[in-house]
């Protein structure tokens, strides 16, 4: 697998990232949700220039222009709720791809301890398709891989790509470890070195469920 950070360069990328961190500025819902947006546009850019581009003749009003299009748009999926902004912004660039929707929750033991729950996925065929899955935090890992898991059952992609807003190292490797297919690539905005013991990525942002859509009552 390969991984690129996209916020290792100073760029307005980061602007954004420390705008979502703030808890100050998290106050605002729909800012939250922006910022998400512009970062999910950013990241789907990046990933534009490693895919595949054809030759197009484009009819204009005074002639023909030969311009570099892509062979075939990406499918995008997202891991609901809090992925939602991220794919929006995906979608924002991406605006002819198909769609697809994993449904995963933290469900509670009598301990307190949880696991990933996967519950429900709508998705077109992938068969030789380009996927980008997109959640906004890579905290264990574990929802990112369930989701990955889930998706391979739709089909053979030709290339897939993980985006991630902010990581933990401890996700990072576990992806790394747990995902080893070639033909996959793990597209993070910031890694974070530590996560609490409810696996909430320090100094992280909080729930981004939460702060994109509202406080839940957690299942425990």
């Amino acid at each position: 697998m390969k991984v690129n950070i996209i916020g290792g360069l100073n760029s307005v990328f980061n602007q954004f990232i420390s705008e979502i961190r703030c808890e100050v500025i998290q106050k605002d819902p729909m800012r939250f949700r922006k910022n998400l947006q512009r970062l999910g546009e950013i990241f789907a850019y990046e990933i534009s220039k490693v895919m595949d581009y054809e030759i197009t003749e484009i009819k204009t009003p005074l002639g023909i222009a030969k311009v570099s299009t892509l062979v075939q748009h990406p499918v995008l999926a997202t891991i609901l709720r809090a992925g939602l902004p991220l794919q929006q912004g995906l979608l924002n660039i991406f605006d002819h791809a198909e769609n697809a929707f994993i449904s995963a929750y933290r469900k509670y033991d009598a301990a307190g301890e949880f696991h990933i729950e996967f519950e429900y996925l709508a998705s077109p065929s992938l068969d030789g398709k380009v996927v980008i899955l997109s959640d906004p935090m890579l905290a264990s890992g574990s929802s990112m891989e369930i989701g990955y898991r889930a998706l391979m059952e739709k089909g053979t992609p030709k290339q897939v790509h993980l985006v991630v807003v902010i990581a933990s190292t401890q996700g990072v490797e576990y992806v790394t470890k747990h995902i080893t297919a070639e033909n996959v690539t793990l597209w993070i905005g910031a890694v974070d070195p530590d996560m609490t013991h409810l696996s909430y990525i320090v100094p992280g942002l909080g729930d981004a469920g939460d702060l994109a859509f509202g406080a839940k009552i957690d299942s425990h």
